[in-house]
């Protein structure tokens, strides 16, 4: 299973940022396909703070708009929403110790450990900062083959 991070979210629904086209190409690959995927709900939160925020973007997309987007996706009859179950505590825990990460980057070792309790095997995400957890397999689907 496919998970995707908060940075390709952003991408495929900003159409004034540089990846829009390539990120809302791969969002809508696996929307509209029958593979299981996944998106951690700390990402749609993020999301949520990240497209409507002024001093992101000078026009930041209207809430009721960022929310009608994570409602669409939400339709997609092959998406999971991972969330923290019992147990989670010793996945992020293991992701906390093995990558030494403080401060802000505790919210990718929160990313990184829900996707590894779920058993997705594969994160899509444009944030290097997940390079620091091993265990997790991660992809940037904007660059590569095609893009």
């Amino acid at each position: 299973m496919i998970a995707v991070d908060t940075n390709i979210l952003v991408y495929s629904h900003r159409e004034d940022v540089p990846w829009f086209e390539r990120a809302q190409a791969c969002m809508q690959s696996l929307a509209e396909g029958s593979e299981p995927w996944a998106i951690p709900w700390p990402c749609l939160y993020e999301f949520l703070a990240v497209v409507t925020h002024p001093r992101i973007f000078k026009t930041p997309t209207p809430l009721g708009a960022a929310v009608d987007q994570v409602g669409a996706w939400l339709e997609s009859p092959s998406l999971s929403l991972l969330v923290e179950g019992r147990g989670f505590w010793d996945y992020l825990s293991a992701q906390l110790a093995v990558s030494g990460v403080a401060g802000p980057v505790v919210h990718d070792a929160r990313v990184a450990a829900l996707c590894l309790a779920h058993g997705v095997s594969e994160l899509w995400s444009a944030d290097r900062d997940f390079g620091r957890f091993p265990d997790l397999r991660v992809r940037n689907p904007l660059v590569g083959v095609g893009a």
